[in-house]
């Protein structure tokens, strides 16, 4: 499974990764930079990954996790979102009813939504799997002035974010974000500073499909219960209104055969 490695000390904020991924995307460049003043974290439906200033010199690439038990592929009804083998989470827009589940599933609020859009589909970053599959990197990676990201086998990049935490002379924080969180993700980030700037939840080591999958196996049972109340609210409003015209239809009739009253009476 392949990962990406963030190395926060390396990144200066030049956010060509994100002019990268935009190009890559076919997104559109001017709408991207206008999300970047207007929206919290800079991530929009044009905009698929951001940068964030942590403090004053240090910045942090924010974009879809990978997770390694996604907790929008165990979310989403119709198989809309899937884990790849090789490491990223894709969305197929084909397959998408617009629920939007995956959303409030996922713990970092990655996905986006189109919003401006007649026929609107959730976007994220699927990790440039097609590039992958043409065993190239990610755009981003490449984009990289800095090489503050690596691309590689998940369990090598492990072993090497493990090496440079473990010399001291390099000072970062005994911890490599994405290892175990939530399952384990595949990105992947080491620091010498706190990463709570960039927005995410407090670690827990489950994955969230334990959380959603009992929610999600109840769904159908759920859907089942409104449409029959709905089919129920149906039959009334239509028994009703059929009473009614009954009742119309009774009372044209008798006005038609009560005898007209004669002129002399």
């Amino acid at each position: 499974m392949y990962a990406i490695l963030v190395d926060v000390t390396r990144c200066t904020g030049c956010e060509r990764c994100v002019a990268a991924c935009v190009e890559a995307n076919e997104l559109d460049a001017h709408q991207a930079a206008t999300d970047r003043a207007v929206v919290g974290d800079g991530l929009s439906a044009n905009r698929l990954s951001t940068v964030l200033k942590i403090d004053p010199g240090h910045f942090a690439r924010k974009s879809c996790m990978h997770c390694v038990e996604p907790s929008c592929v165990s979310a989403c009804l119709v198989g809309g979102i899937t884990k790849t083998a090789e490491g990223p989470v894709v969305y197929d827009p084909a397959k998408c009813i617009g629920c939007r589940y995956c959303m409030l599933a996922c713990p970092f609020h990655v996905p986006r939504y189109e919003w401006s859009k007649t026929v609107p589909f959730m976007k994220k970053c699927d990790m440039c799997a097609d590039r992958i599959g043409r065993n190239e990197q990610p755009a981003c990676v490449d984009a990289c002035p800095q090489k503050a990201l690596t691309f590689g086998e998940r369990d090598t990049l492990i072993a090497e974010a493990r090496k440079k935490i473990d010399d001291p002379e390099q000072g970062y924080v005994p911890h490599i974000f994405g290892e175990k969180e939530y399952g384990g993700t595949s990105v992947l980030y080491i620091s010498d500073v706190d990463l709570g700037a960039i927005g995410w939840p407090d670690s827990v080591p489950d994955s969230i499909p334990s959380l959603t999958e009992p929610l999600i196996a109840k769904t159908p049972f759920i859907g089942l219960g409104v449409a029959s109340c709905l089919l129920g609210v149906s039959w009334i409003v239509r028994r009703r209104m059929k009473i009614a015209e009954e009742s119309l239809l009774a009372n044209e009739q008798a006005d038609r055969h009560e005898p007209e009253e004669s002129p002399n009476a």
